[in-house]
């Protein structure tokens, strides 16, 4: 890739000065005479005096180019632009293009335009990896990025009338219990594993493989439920283990008054949410007179009938009410409300 220089001085003489000592010299006077009046330098005006009489007698009134011209560029500004919304429209989408993909479209480009580019890129049928990178230099606003994997129903259901559905709904809720910032709750699921990457360390130089002793190889994947409240505040945590026989030992040492369930998969079960509800319950402290608020995801755990059936058990104040907001199908992360309430449902 060529180096791009950096200029470190401000040359040249400005049109208009030129103009001026032009006209002086059409006038009678020397070029040196004017050159030094003037402080330019006398073969500057010279050339730019000749120039300027050549076009004049070629019938142009278009003065002459001087100071520093731009790199030869393949596209003009306009079409720049427009491939820089292009790509930035396309990243909006989720459908966004590699850089490759992007060499490649401007070879494309280039052609449809007519435009002159190096012999290079019909060899290749890509632009250079040098175009590309001074483009990004041209336009701050795109840069190189990894994309994280979206599925295409949570694309597509990640629009302004869904989100503005959910946020109705949340401040209706919020307004109708006034609740406090304590009893605002957000509880979601993360995958941890047994056993963490080392960090860095200082090895010998030239060794082709540094190791470092950990419990295993290869971790187990153990699912972390949580829940934080707007306060800062959290209950201690629940961890689902893929086995199929839970053991109290598994969560030997581990944060003070967590739990744990097992199934095959280590993954989040309707029976392990009902758990959750339950070790929810018994730390928040919820009844009729102390409402809560749990903000949570759509994950058909979380929709089951029998966490629904313990909301509604006949308690003496019932400690919890499900609201889904969006419907189960729906891939926005759609959050679903939890409140007290009396024991019927019906939309918040």
């Amino acid at each position: 890739m060529p180096s791009i220089r950096q200029r470190k001085t401000d040359r040249g003489v400005p049109l208009a000065l030129l103009q001026v000592a032009s006209g002086e010299v059409q006038e009678g006077k020397s070029f040196r005479e004017v050159a030094k009046s003037l402080d330019i330098c006398h073969v500057t005006l010279y050339r730019f005096h000749k120039k300027r009489l050549r076009l004049e007698s070629q019938g142009s009134h278009t003065p002459p180019r001087v100071g520093y011209w731009t790199p030869k560029k393949v596209f003009s500004t306009e079409q720049e632009m427009l491939l820089r919304d292009y790509l930035m429209q396309a990243a909006d989408l989720y459908y966004g293009l590699s850089s490759k993909e992007v060499q490649k479209f401007a070879y494309e480009l280039a052609k449809n335009y007519n435009c002159n580019f190096p012999q290079t890129w019909a060899e290749k049928e890509m632009a250079g990896a040098d175009w590309l990178t001074t483009f990004l230099k041209r336009h701050p606003t795109l840069s190189i990025r990894r994309p994280q994997a979206t599925s295409l129903s949570r694309a597509t259901s990640f629009n302004q009338t869904n989100v503005k559905k959910f946020f109705d709904n949340l401040s209706a809720v919020l307004t109708k219990h006034e609740f406090v910032t304590q009893d605002i709750w957000n509880m979601d699921e993360t995958g941890v594993t047994t056993v963490q990457n080392p960090g860095k360390i200082v090895a010998r130089k030239g060794t082709k493989q540094v190791g470092s002793v950990t419990s295993a190889e290869r971790g187990t994947l153990v699912t972390l439920a949580c829940a934080v409240n707007a306060l800062g505040n959290s209950i201690p945590p629940m961890m689902i283990f893929p086995r199929k026989k839970f053991h109290p030992f598994f969560t030997s040492n581990g944060p003070p008054g967590c739990i744990g369930t097992a199934n095959g998969s280590g993954w989040m079960q309707e029976e392990d949410f009902l758990v959750f509800l339950k070790h929810f319950q018994s730390h928040t402290k919820s009844s009729q007179e102390s409402k809560v608020l749990l903000i949570l995801d759509n994950h058909s755990s979380h929709l089951s009938v029998e966490g629904i059936n313990f909301l509604q058990e006949p308690w003496d104040h019932p400690p919890l009410f499900s609201s889904p907001l969006f419907s189960q199908t729906t891939a926005l992360r759609s959050h679903c409300i939890w409140a007290t309430e009396e024991a019927h449902q019906q939309p918040l």
